[in-house]
């Protein structure tokens, strides 16, 4: 799925202006904010196993084609296979080769990597029928629209528009009657899904984490659609990245006691479900194919470069929910699979800087998604060093280059500096003394065409900090 990060700028500026869409953004917010701090702080120990879940990941990913080789050797050992894709395109062929002729119903369970592949498209282009399981993603489906959330895909949407197109999509299956309450709403869905789960050809599922130890996936949920997804079908496929794979089931808990928490304010998500291999002679049920698909898609060559430590990320969406930027638009704007700080971050690295340029800037720098990752990513940082690459490669406008070379220029030179701050605080002030602001202003209209710019005092921060002294 590609959508447009060129125009981020104008799909921002519409989702400033959707009320809905404020007002749904509005509500969820302080939700994640609030239940993560309470579950943080409830754990005294976080910091400290914080730290121990950021050695695992460095240490795997040190040594990462040997527990990639370990993993394949133990899922092939319990009867499954895996096959490796580089590139978005072999990861949908291996899917596709594996689920045959055309005219399968393929149940879904929450991926992101699903989406960063195209997965869906590739399927409905091949003459399969796609089913999400997962509630936020069947709403989505249903409204043909992308996930706006990577844990809460339909975190854009209001009660009153999941009815509307419950309402709308549901008459085929006899269900007519306007439901308004949550449980009733949850209730619809599953009653429709229920029929799916017991009437198709393949599942597919996401891992949040590969055990190199026993070959076992792992899937994080709270609605349990996805055990339901892996192992009713006869066939059971995965889809995960190179860097989700862990040592052993020891580390996957030290790093599930981070992920509930950092995602929805949870001590544990409700199913915290294993798979390994198909079923066997004596089980009750399970799929009698069971194959997972691991791809690359560029990750390979983070590792070890300036970027290597995004490889640690484990997708539990805190970056997003403490983002300004991400909580004034939404996810959309964003314009491909992953948004907020995270995907500022993978983005350009995935599909290009000089197709993801504007992301790297859309953050004010305030440092919130670096204190509240559990995997210590040093997001900050990351998007700094993509605007020093913007800006050496040239992406960037003439004026803007100008500009910050003007800036550098000025900066370097400390009494420089001051004069030409103490000119501009001086003139500003007696400027806008009167009505103590500015509505425009020029050089400035990216800032006075959403708000008013607030006069200067008269002088500059250093002056009056000197004279309080």
């Amino acid at each position: 799925m590609q959508r447009s990060t060129a125009e981020f700028k104008s799909q921002a500026e519409l989702a400033l202006q959707d009320a809905t869409l404020q007002r749904a953004m509005a509500k969820a917010k302080g939700g994640f904010v609030d239940k993560r701090r309470l579950a943080v702080s409830r754990l005294p120990e976080f910091e400290q196993i914080r730290a121990e879940a950021k050695s695992i990941k460095d240490h795997t990913l040190a040594h990462l084609d040997y527990y990639l080789d370990q993993f394949e050797q133990k899922v092939v050992a319990s009867g499954g296979r895996v096959h490796w894709a580089r590139t978005t395109e072999e990861a949908c062929a291996a899917v596709l080769n594996i689920i045959g002729a055309p005219g399968k119903q393929v149940l879904k369970g929450k991926s992101m990597v699903s989406e960063e592949i195209g997965l869906n498209d590739a399927m409905e282009r091949a003459g399969h029928t796609v089913v999400e399981t997962d509630l936020g993603e069947y709403i989505i489906q249903l409204a043909h629209e992308p996930p706006s959330h990577i844990i809460a895909p339909a975190v854009h949407k209001t009660r009153d528009q999941i009815t509307d197109l419950f309402h709308a999509e549901h008459e085929q299956y006899g269900l007519t009657e306007l439901v308004t309450e949550p449980e009733d709403i949850v209730n619809e869905a599953r009653q429709v899904l229920r029929t799916k789960f017991l009437s198709s050809d393949v599942g597919i599922t996401g891992a949040n984490f590969l055990i190199a130890e026993t070959g076992s996936t792992v899937i994080v949920t709270n609605e349990g659609n996805g055990d339901l997804t892996q192992i009713l079908p006869r066939v059971h496929i995965v889809t995960a990245s190179i860097e989700k794979v862990v040592p052993s089931l020891d580390d996957m808990t030290i790093l599930l006691r981070l992920l509930g928490r950092s995602a929805t304010g949870q001590e544990m998500s409700s199913y915290n479900t294993l798979s390994t291999g198909p079923r066997r002679g004596d089980d009750a049920d399970g799929p009698d194919e069971f194959h997972v698909v691991i791809v690359d898609n560029g990750r390979s060559e983070m590792l070890g470069n300036e970027f290597h430590d995004m490889l640690r990320c484990i997708r539990c969406g805190a970056c997003l929910n403490h983002c300004p930027v991400y909580g004034a638009i939404g996810g959309h704007a964003y314009g491909w699979v992953y948004p907020g700080p995270m995907g500022s971050v993978l983005t350009p690295l995935m599909i290009g800087l000089e197709n993801a340029r504007d992301l790297p800037n859309a953050c004010t720098l305030n440092g919130r998604c670096g204190e509240v990752c559990p995997m210590s990513i040093p997001l900050p940082d990351l998007l700094r060093t993509l605007r020093f690459k913007e800006h050496e490669r040239k992406l960037s406008g003439a004026r803007a280059r100008w500009a910050l070379k003007l800036w550098g220029m000025v900066a370097r030179h400390p009494g420089l500096y001051h004069a030409v701050t103490g000119v501009t605080a001086a003139v500003l002030g007696k400027l806008g003394a009167r009505a103590g602001r500015f509505r425009s202003l020029p050089l400035a209209s990216g800032w006075t065409q959403a708000r008013d710019l607030p006069a200067p005092q008269g002088t500059t921060f250093h002056r009056s900090w000197g004279r309080r002294r």
